[in-house]
């Protein structure tokens, strides 16, 4: 997690989501995966970026996804954590 954020706080206010969800959904979400042409997009980029060759919106469209792939992580984490803890 990114370190300028309390990951506690972070914690605090996404659990609640959790409550809206069946168990089944939460299973969903630890076992989620992006689709190939995403995963083949992201790729492209992250190629592209190591090469510095980056245009400005295809760096703007990484650094989405960069963003987007992180929150699914803490989130899957926190689904996870869920699954895993006693009820």
């Amino acid at each position: 997690m990114d370190p300028t954020i309390d990951s506690s706080a972070f914690d605090r206010a996404t659990q609640p989501i959790f409550c809206l969800l069946t168990p089944e959904q939460v299973h969903q979400i630890a076992d989620y995966h992006t689709d190939a042409a995403l995963q083949d997009r992201i790729a492209e980029l992250a190629d592209k970026a190591n090469e510095g060759e980056l245009s400005d919106a295809e760096r703007a469209e990484y650094e989405g996804y960069i963003h987007a792939n992180h929150f699914v992580a803490v989130f899957q984490a926190q689904a996870r954590r869920r699954i895993s803890s006693p009820s």
